[in-house]
């Protein structure tokens, strides 16, 4: 049963999640809070190691040891799924809130046909009859793209193509029309045009039964098609968050400037391509300094602390000392 319409979907309060190693604590989520309404799509989006994909599994309490959740809240619909025991919590993965990995063989068993899986799915939250189930997959196989989907049903994971196996595993995903979806970046071995089919029958159960999605990846030109909202991801932090077109066309974070002029699109033809300069940095050696410190040119005094998140634009958030410079700025009152 969904939430009113007042309460978020998802408000995610100050999360970290930490991983405790041999050589050290390693803050791969650290302080990350955000929110999504019904039917609103967020790309949450960074460099590989930023902690894109450890937020998704956090948010779902799939972190594995030697990580777990030290800190914050995840309200689902008001409920908070970090206390929530393993019984409750799986009663609503797969169910109301579905998670579409990078790799179809993290969903997908690979001895059972594509039906028994799908099939079991539908059963286990739904009471239908197995015909129902059946053809409640047919359907979804179908507007996945999928050709002869009566066909597909019959065959096992290792028949289909890595594309194929893929959209098999976001039609699971998209069965019970979920009221949450976290995706961890199911197109990137996907070509443009099944991309944007998927990216399109997305946008659609987002729209019209108000599932709310948060779709991590690292491809900007995704994201500024697809969401709403984009939070910028960097150090296991949320550094800039805004609406999709602001943040995207004026950029505060320098880190969120660099990597919009990084897109080949964004470079001249023949020419070198702009980079960030330096490497990212060590999580388990991270500076008590602003994160991005060490490659950023507007570096002061003042980035010898670390940054609190501020709100220098209406409705634009940026973790830095030093926003970019752009009208409209929130009203200061006495």
């Amino acid at each position: 049963m969904s939430a009113p319409n007042n309460i978020p979907t998802l408000e995610v309060r100050n999360l970290r999640t930490h991983f405790f190693t041999p050589d050290g604590v390693l803050p791969a989520v650290d302080d990350v809070s955000l929110s999504i309404a019904r039917g609103r799509i967020l790309g949450l989006v960074g460099e590989s190691g930023s902690g894109k994909s450890v937020t998704g599994f956090s948010i779902l309490g799939m972190v594995d040891a030697p990580g777990r959740i030290v800190g914050g809240q995840v309200l689902f619909q008001g409920r908070d799924l970090v206390t929530l025991d393993r019984v409750s919590l799986r009663e609503l993965q797969g169910n109301r809130i579905a998670m579409i990995f990078q790799d179809p063989m993290m969903t997908l068993n690979p001895v059972l046909k594509v039906e028994a899986q799908m099939v079991d799915a539908v059963l286990a939250h739904s009471k239908v009859s197995r015909q129902q189930a059946r053809e409640l997959a047919r359907d979804t196989l179908g507007m996945m793209g999928i050709a002869s989907p009566e066909e597909r049903l019959q065959a096992y994971p290792h028949q289909l193509s890595g594309g194929m196996r893929q959209r098999v595993a976001i039609a699971i995903a998209l069965l019970h029309k979920p009221d949450l979806i976290i995706a961890d970046e199911p197109t990137t071995a996907l070509d443009v045009t099944i991309q944007a089919q998927i990216l399109s029958e997305v946008q659609k159960l987002a729209r019209q039964h108000g599932t709310a999605l948060i779709w991590i990846t690292h491809d900007l030109s995704v994201v500024a098609g697809l969401a709403d909202e984009v939070a910028v991801m960097y150090a296991g932090r949320i550094v800039e968050q805004g609406a999709v077109d602001a943040v995207l066309d004026a950029p505060l974070h320098p880190y969120t400037q660099g990597l919009i002029g990084s897109l080949p699109s964004n470079n001249r033809r023949g020419s070198r391509l702009r980079q960030i300069p330096g490497m990212t940095p060590n999580l388990l050696h991270l500076p008590p300094t602003c994160a991005f410190a060490a490659r950023c040119e507007r570096v002061s005094q003042q980035c010898l602390a670390a940054p609190a998140m501020s709100e220098p634009l209406a409705g634009r958030l940026v973790r830095c000392f030093h926003p970019a410079q752009h009208e409209s700025k929130v009203p200061q009152h006495a």
